[in-house]
């Protein structure tokens, strides 16, 4: 089959058909490819960037292997189920046991965070008080999960300490968000299911771990042995035509039955014709994209929020660094006077991701807290991170400035309103037929969510 990479020889022509098109290339949109193709379907996927991944990006840098976005990847059951059937799993390593190990700064010093009931009970994270109030947790009465935000919710459930000394922290890694306004129906839906179903958080998760009938993922983390960028790349390898990189899709139409597909590329400009499109791009591409077809799903998409990230990697000298690091790395509180979200210790994550002697470490700046990071100069990226570092760990030489990798509309922010507005969004969608959409604002800002984002997308159209 001719691909897009042909523009020239298609202008003229009527658009070529095929079985499906799929709009990005990061992990959602070759998710939904492969399962479209293993059903089958011709697929064309096209991205304007010049690899596949979308914010997965793997670079080597003097000897240092750098993640310019997504760091990591939980193996939750759809992606298990995923690699499993085409005997992938032995492509991802999982961390170093030492990972286990995550720390928060507070009050001037790195306090570990608790991993088991022994942790928790002398852990001075919390205080007895707090300790105690999170023991009550199965006797509060239910609430309204649904309209609560993060720290309404688990300030409710569990205390006001776990708000802060915990979920925040946690949120900060994740989301680079604020707990006062994310929505804790969209960032905990299972806690908040929990607590509907079971009356307590506790209750429920008891339930599920008697439940041998659930799917299980797999615990901690995982990357590729070389990165996630090359882990995606191989994923992109097993599609029989490979991404049409350095092509955008222009518009999206009706014709009849099918989709019309415009087109660019450095070539020139072209059209496909599909009956299924799948749209796995940020929301606001995919608005752009349906302005004309659907004028309120639109609507939807351009109103999901996005928090600015800024990664900054860093290679140290381990002899330079006054305190010795290990473990995961650590996170920030809000509230914090620390000009930085946090800072990964992805040499000791994964051993071989920094030159002997030397120590990978990846700081994450901006997110609520600094929304006009990604406008900072590199100097400016850079002196805020080792000012964090600094007090944190000391400094005594000045690591080697690595790289600077800065996305404006990283991760999506779902607020209280979010699952109604996803309902909704769902519901003008699923009345055009041939139409799905897939990525980090559906149900989840996680690769793996991302990625069953995007099985789910297919089978939606392969149903259909």
């Amino acid at each position: 089959m001719p691909t897009v990479a042909e523009p020239a020889a298609r202008a003229s022509l009527t658009a070529a058909r095929v079985d499906a098109v799929v709009v990005g290339a990061g992990v959602a949109g070759l998710a939904a490819a492969l399962e479209l193709q293993a059903a089958g379907c011709e697929v064309v996927v096209a991205d304007p960037s010049d690899r596949p991944g979308g914010m997965v990006r793997t670079d080597h840098v003097a000897g240092f292997v750098v993640e310019r976005g997504a760091n990591t990847l939980q193996i939750k059951p759809p992606i298990r189920a995923f690699l499993e059937a085409r005997a992938l799993l032995e492509a991802l390593r999982s961390a170093a046991p030492e990972s286990r190990l995550r720390c928060i700064w507070r009050d001037g010093r790195l306090l570990a965070v608790p991993g088991s009931v022994a942790g928790f009970v002398s852990s001075p994270l919390l205080s007895l008080s707090g300790k105690l109030r999170m023991l009550a947790e199965p006797f509060v009465r239910r609430g309204q999960p649904q309209q609560e935000s993060v720290a309404e919710f688990v300030g409710r459930r569990l205390g006001a300490e776990a708000v802060d000394s915990l979920v925040g922290p946690f949120l900060t890694g994740v989301y680079a968000g604020d707990e006062t306004e994310l929505g804790a129906a969209a960032v905990f839906p299972g806690l908040v299911e929990h607590e509907l179903r079971s009356g307590s958080i506790t209750g429920g998760m008891l339930r599920g771990a008697l439940d041998r009938s659930a799917a299980r993922g797999l615990p901690g983390t995982f990357s590729g042995s070389a990165g996630l960028g090359p882990f995606v790349r191989g994923l992109a390898d097993l599609l029989h035509e490979p991404p049409a990189l350095g092509t955008r899709v222009v518009a999206l139409s009706r014709d009849g039955d099918a989709w019309r597909v415009a087109v660019e590329s450095a070539g020139g400009s072209t059209e496909l014709c599909a009956p299924r499109v799948v749209l796995a791009t940020p929301a606001q591409e995919a608005g752009r994209l349906l302005a004309a077809v659907n004028p309120r799903a639109s609507e939807i998409l351009d109103s999901i929020p996005y928090a600015p990230v800024v990664s900054v990697a860093l290679g140290a000298e381990r002899a330079a660094l006054r305190a010795s690091i290990e473990g995961f790395g650590f996170l920030v509180p809000r509230g914090e006077d620390l000009p930085i979200l946090g800072c990964l210790y992805m040499s000791r994550q994964f051993p071989g991701r920094a030159p002997e002697g030397r120590e990978l470490l990846q700081c994450m700046l901006g997110g609520a807290r600094w929304p006009a990071a990604p406008q900072a100069t590199d100097d400016e990226l850079f002196e805020h991170a080792l000012r964090g570092l600094d007090r944190v760990i000391g400094l005594d030489a000045e690591p080697k400035r690595l790289a600077v990798a800065r996305w404006p509309r990283a991760i999506p922010q779902p607020g209280r309103d979010h699952p109604a507005r996803i309902r909704e969004l769902s519901a003008c969608v699923g009345a055009v037929n041939g139409l799905a959409l897939a990525g980090g604002y559906v149900a989840g800002v996680g690769v793996a969510d991302s990625f069953a984002s995007g099985l789910l997308a297919a089978r939606q159209l392969l149903d259909a």
